[in-house]
């Protein structure tokens, strides 16, 4: 069974396509006339008026694709049933780390399409206060599972980097998304959408320390300034070819 057809129940409820990061990912698309999607879940950044096809190995994420998405596959990213540079490009938006076999995927990226773009994780960034202080187990996980730039270049060839700031009023609720919002991460429903979360052993001692440095003050005292920002860099950039 895949991670998202156990927890993606209500997934596009919480992880809207961000008009920002939308429109970084538009732009670098470029004048890609067909396009493939891989690991695409709900349709998130997926552009309009493009003669696109997704593939997604979750049936309870297809399920959520909106009505008039881009037809769908059910298939996975190290096995796709396309030929040759059959698409302009292919594009993946924060999914490599659920592949079952990284360097295949991105094979099979590289073997179907003329160009890659990729939305991920940068495993040598810090990221934010939310790992720093409460869930450092966040960071030992995506560590172990994000592939660094310099592995994925050495599949898809060079690739132009793009960092990737997060809005404070980020749309997308991927795991540093509430920055600004710290509140948030003490709701089940937020962390249910964020696939991290459901790999920690266990959560209680961190949302309880999140809990009770918002009531004292605490997390003001040492964050405050953050409201001060528009953005944040926490590590997240856009990949392309």
């Amino acid at each position: 069974m895949s991670l998202y057809d156990r927890i993606g129940i209500n997934y596009s409820d919480l992880r809207k396509p961000d008009p920002r990061i939308e429109a970084t990912i538009w732009k670098e698309i470029g004048d890609a006339k067909t396009i493939l999607n891989i690991g695409a879940g709900a349709g998130s950044y997926e552009p309009p008026q493009r003669n696109l096809t997704a593939v997604e190995p979750s049936a309870t994420m297809i399920a959520q694709r909106p009505e008039g998405a881009a037809p769908v596959v059910q298939a996975s990213a190290e096995d796709l049933p396309f030929g040759l540079n059959e698409f302009d490009l292919s594009m993946a938006m924060l999914t490599l780390h659920h592949w079952k076999d990284m360097a295949k995927g991105l094979e099979e990226m590289k073997r179907v399409s003329r160009r890659q773009l990729l939305l991920t994780w940068d495993p040598h960034h810090a990221g934010c206060w939310l790992a720093q202080d409460y869930f450092p187990e966040i960071l030992a996980i995506d560590r172990a599972i994000f592939p660094s730039f310099e592995e994925i270049e050495k599949h898809l060839g060079p690739m132009k980097r793009i960092p990737v700031p997060i809005p404070h009023d980020c749309t997308d609720g991927f795991a540093y998304a509430y920055w600004r919002r710290p509140e948030a991460y003490l709701l089940p429903e937020v962390r249910q959408a964020i696939s991290t979360f459901t790999k920690i052993k266990e959560t209680e001692s961190g949302l309880s320390k999140l809990r009770e440095d918002l009531e004292s003050g605490n997390w003001e005292k040492r964050y405050g300034f953050l409201k001060n920002r528009d953005a944040l860099d926490s590590g997240y950039a856009v990949l392309v070819s």
